[in-house]
């Protein structure tokens, strides 16, 4: 038996207190870190040791109180986690073993990946080969998972099949975006990176990239009903006008995975691009997808991402920094990733099996 791991349904040994990073609560009471005791942990027949998480758009939404996600409080905010499994149920992942754990609820209505420990169910848990697969994972995290998704919902559509007219990815800068954007051009795609910050051009070619336009051109024009089919398909992080914009763009029989809302929630367009040219707007649910679809994403990350790109799009940050960074995050002022190194330096523990 390797020697990190006790068996696959026993338990190692508890902690008294551990860090968590509460969401801000609707009567004003704000984000804040706080000590936690082991029986204030949630429902779950896992509890994983957390050693990363990562900062997305809807955790900097929990974390600054801006918008409500979180469906009850006081809860740990953190859409995703990944770290080491301490204790488990028989049939479950083995004790001493790595995980992540992507959607699912987490931050939303189930204590998130912010925080020293979590308890999870056994289903939500992909297992990882090592404490170095675990910082990789957390660093694809929810963000590269939910490219992933677009990218296998726009290839059962055929929306990718052949090179022309080129792909457009929507806050192509950002989490989701520069992994659609690498994901993209990896499998042949010409891809259009459309960004609200056009100095960004330089990493955007670096992740693969043909073409950078701003935002603010693919909004520019008259607003009609139809516009020039420019592209095959898109990714769209963006929502509202521009998501809008996108459908009038895209050439018939094309489609549109959209998977974000930050540029609004509201989509005010007409039925034209659907009667008329039968684009597809396909909605990606990356919270709860089927157990086959998650696996098969996973797998695919494991092959396709380009070796080298995870480090390169990711900044690591402390649990610590999260509530000064939310707001970064919500302006579009950071590019990539921000990992959030969760256990107190110094006591990640390299695999050892």
């Amino acid at each position: 038996m390797p020697r990190s791991l006790c068996g696959p349904s026993c338990r190692l040994p508890a902690v008294t207190r551990f860090r968590a990073l509460l969401a801000a609560e609707p009567d004003g009471t704000p984000a804040r870190l706080v000590g936690r005791a082991e029986d204030e942990l949630g429902d779950g027949d896992v509890t994983v040791e957390v050693a990363w998480a990562s900062l997305n758009y809807k955790d900097a939404l929990a974390v600054t109180g801006r918008s409500p996600v979180v469906r009850r409080f006081p809860l740990v905010a953190g859409i995703d986690l990944a770290g080491r499994v301490v204790e488990s149920p028989p049939g479950g992942p083995a004790v001493g073993s790595y995980v992540v754990v992507t959607g699912c609820g987490l931050g939303e209505d189930h204590d998130g990946g912010f925080a020293e420990r979590a308890r999870v169910q056994a289903g939500w848990c992909v297992p990882l080969a090592s404490a170095e697969e675990a910082r990789w994972a957390i660093t694809v995290g929810m963000a590269g998972f939910t490219a992933m998704l677009c990218v296998l919902g726009l290839e059962r559509l055929g929306a990718l099949d052949g090179h022309e007219p080129p792909v457009l990815v929507t806050g192509a800068a950002g989490g989701v975006g520069s992994f659609a954007v690498a994901l993209l051009a990896a499998r042949g795609a010409h891809v259009v990176a459309g960004t609200g910050r056009p100095e960004e051009a330089a990493y955007l070619r670096r992740l693969g990239a043909d073409e950078v336009v701003a935002r603010a051109d693919l909004l520019a024009g008259p607003d009609r009903p139809l516009g020039r089919e420019r592209f095959a398909a898109a990714v769209d992080v963006a929502g509202g006008p521009l998501l809008a914009r996108v459908l009038t763009a895209v050439r018939a029989g094309g489609a549109v995975a959209a998977c974000g809302l930050a540029g609004g929630s509201d989509l005010h367009t007409t039925v034209y691009p659907f009667i008329l040219r039968g684009v597809t707007l396909m909605g990606i649910n990356a919270v709860w997808p089927d157990p086959t679809v998650r696996a098969a994403a996973w797998a695919r990350l494991r092959a396709e991402l380009p070796a080298g790109l995870v480090g390169g799009v990711a900044e690591e940050i402390d649990l610590a920094d999260v509530i000064d960074r939310a707001p970064q995050v919500l302006d579009g002022r950071v590019r990539g990733r921000l990992v959030v190194r969760v256990a107190p330096a110094g006591t990640q523990r390299p695999d050892r099996s």
